[in-house]
């Protein structure tokens, strides 16, 4: 029954953008400890190249990718080299994203633009590229939101604007794709231990623990956990929701 459920995900095919560190590598590799054939995909397959390394030793096929997520016709194009490559496409995470943190008057529009365009748009492209062949498995969509896209956070307006947008792209497509039977939702991780929280001084470290109610920076495999849980079984009968993973932060 173990032997079961730790393979719950066997014979599926998963594309997992954002997977060359943090969040992105641990879900690839959850995902790929559960059974799931894994695309991993980055800005350069070069970058991806480790994750997918990593995924093949838990003996399932897995390969690297390389493209801009904000460009919508090499999307499509990635999207249909893997359904062709993997023989088709059952899980879609959104999870590649950028910040360009500043002040409202002192931020650039570019710096607006390049932030929406991957978080935002990046995620709509993937969707939209591998609508009709999830429709076809009866797959599933995770779009990796944020905290912040419930709460805001000054000095964040660019980023909080796209990981908002996210949850709405999650609720509509949600009410579109659900008669076809995918499932689509959202994970909105709080604090992570990423390299970016690894490099906060104690002093900031422990203000941010203040506001945890937990007491505690999540991990990278908590939030796995949550995409692992979105889709296997326990997704089955879940669309259109955002699981807010934060340790209490937005409470």
């Amino acid at each position: 029954m173990t032997q079961n459920l730790d393979r719950h995900l066997d014979g599926r095919v998963a594309l997992v953008t954002g997977a060359s560190r943090g969040i992105g590598r641990a879900i690839a590799l959850k995902l790929a400890r559960r059974g799931a054939k894994v695309a991993c995909v980055a800005t350069s397959a070069d970058r991806a190249r480790d994750t997918a390394e990593q995924c093949a030793a838990f003996g399932v096929k897995a390969s690297p990718f390389g493209v801009d997520a904000a460009r919508t016709a090499a999307v499509t194009e990635l999207v249909n080299q893997v359904v062709a490559e993997f023989g088709g496409l059952d899980i879609l995470v959104n999870n590649a994203g950028i910040t360009r943190d500043q002040l409202i008057l002192r931020m650039s529009e570019d710096e607006f633009d390049q932030v929406i365009a991957t978080n935002l748009k990046g995620a709509w492209n993937f969707c939209r590229a591998g609508a009709r062949t999830l429709m076809k498995s009866h797959g599933r969509i995770v779009n990796i939101s944020s905290v912040v896209g419930l709460t805001g956070n000054a000095g964040q307006s660019n980023y909080a604007a796209s990981k908002a947008g996210l949850i709405g792209l999650t609720r509509s497509l949600a009410k579109e794709l659900a008669s076809r039977g995918v499932c689509v939702n959202a994970v909105a991780p709080g604090f992570i231990e990423t390299d970016m929280t690894a490099a906060l001084d104690e002093k900031a470290r422990a203000g941010l623990l203040e506001s945890i109610p937990l007491d505690r920076i999540g991990t990278t495999e908590e939030i796995a956990l949550a995409v692992d849980f979105l889709v296997g079984p326990g997704g089955a009968y879940i669309t259109g929701q955002t699981l807010v993973v934060d340790g209490g932060l937005s409470i």
